[in-house]
């Protein structure tokens, strides 16, 4: 069954975001390198990384074959205009369907999703089959996922900052036990991979 991952890039005080979804200094690391890392939209988004961040980030490259998201994420990404680094279709969890989709003109496959996240990744898990990663993006997606028994890993880009006030990963997050972490020292960032205990 393919692997459901949640992963965020987040400041030492548990922010992904600042209150107006700015990331200020959590993206840094996708640039402070030398080893070039392309992605699905090249033209968009090449990664330049410390070597262990390259590998860290082809890995994913490699394994993510479907999204699950957010409509908040979605939306301040602007993937339905601009595409997403790992190119593969999204399924966003929403109440609504933006008015204007499905589009003929967006650069990946999107499905809206309005009868919750376990119908998102069940859909997602068609795509994604029994050996590929489903990646899920935004917080409190995340969340949803965790408090649903369906993630199976989490991952934490950790950066050396402090936003002091902003989005939280776990805002609200159910008590959850995890194994690891395994630990992939980058520059200016450590990659932090534990699993989810069942």
């Amino acid at each position: 069954m393919a692997r459901l991952i949640g992963e965020l890039s987040m400041s030492l005080d548990g922010f992904v975001a600042r209150k107006d979804d700015q990331v200020g200094p959590l993206f840094d690391w996708y640039a402070n390198g030398q080893v070039e890392t392309t992605t699905a939209c090249p033209d968009r988004w090449t990664f330049r990384t410390s070597q262990a961040s390259a590998d860290y980030l082809r890995e994913g490259m490699r394994n993510i074959r479907a999204m699950v998201a957010g409509r908040r994420l979605f939306d301040v990404g602007r993937w339905g205009e601009n595409g997403m680094p790992f190119g593969v279709p999204v399924f966003v969890v929403t109440h609504t369907v933006p008015d204007g989709w499905p589009r003929a003109d967006s650069p990946l496959p999107v499905t809206f999703v309005t009868d919750g996240v376990r119908s998102a990744v069940e859909q997602a898990r068609v795509v994604a089959g029994t050996d590929g990663w489903i990646g899920v993006g935004g917080p409190n997606v995340i969340q949803q996922c965790l408090r649903d028994g369906l993630l199976d890993e989490i991952r934490i880009s950790l950066v050396p900052a402090l936003l002091g006030d902003g989005i939280r990963f776990f805002e609200q997050a159910e008590p959850a036990e995890l194994d690891g972490p395994t630990v992939i020292k980058g520059d200016r960032v450590t990659h932090l991979i534990y699993q989810v205990r069942r």
